[in-house]
């Protein structure tokens, strides 16, 4: 049994799969700036904060870590407007991604301020430095740096998770190619382009995200060229 592949009449629909792709990196963009600030008030809260603060930041991040990404997204887009707030769908997925990435942005930063030396601190605090430039000069600056590779591994992972917002049906890459296999009845070929675009999605927020690292922590870039040689 053969199987008579079209894929010039789903090249024929490419517009409707680039803008669904060109949608998830929107969403994914947006929720990786607002999981990052999430990330880093609660990595911040986890050490610095009161108890009653701790213990809500912990109770957060196990929640978030001990269930589904899509239990989580039917919980915002199903459970808001049982409380009597009315969401989009759109704006759902990116309180759910945010929610989620906030999470684990949270243990990552958290690691990374964590492992700053304590003599540094105490370093900085003879020099008279207040509690907020400590903690943001001597231990967010350089934790952000150190975590900054897994952190850009967890927003790949989001962006490649935000398929899943498809089930409420957010308008994303996914999304796109269900209504269009709906219309085409192509589902193999519609979901191999699509799984095609994916890992070209993925290539370009690994390399986008590299040479954010080049340009952000200028100073790691600075040490990696003047390095000699005989160290690497």
């Amino acid at each position: 049994m053969s199987y008579d592949f079209q894929f010039a009449f789903i090249f024929q629909h490419m517009d409707q799969l680039l803008w669904g792709a060109l949608l998830t990196i929107r969403l994914s963009a947006l929720s990786m700036i607002c999981g990052l600030a999430v990330g880093i008030f609660g990595a911040i809260v986890s050490i610095h904060g009161s108890a009653p603060a701790r213990f809500a930041v912990t109770s957060y991040v196990e929640l978030i870590r001990s269930t589904p990404f899509l239990v989580q997204l039917f919980i915002i887009f199903f459970g808001l407007p049982a409380a009597g707030v009315q969401v989009d769908a759109n704006v759902a997925a990116l309180v759910a991604m945010t929610v989620n990435l906030g999470a684990y942005s949270t243990e990552i930063v958290r690691a990374g301020m964590m492992a700053v030396h304590p003599s540094q601190v105490e370093a900085a605090q003879a020099l008279a430095m207040t509690r907020w430039q400590v903690i943001r000069h001597v231990v967010l600056t350089p934790a952000l740096e150190k975590v900054y590779p897994a952190l850009a591994s967890q927003f790949t992972l989001m962006m490649l998770a935000s398929s899943v917002v498809s089930a409420i049906s957010a308008e994303e890459l996914t999304a796109s190619a269900n209504l269009l296999d709906a219309e085409t009845f192509r589902s193999f070929e519609i979901y191999l382009i699509v799984m095609g675009l994916y890992i070209l999605l993925a290539l370009l927020f690994r390399l986008g995200f590299w040479l954010i690292g080049l340009v952000v922590f200028k100073r790691r870039r600075r040490l990696g060229v003047a390095r000699p040689r005989g160290n690497r």
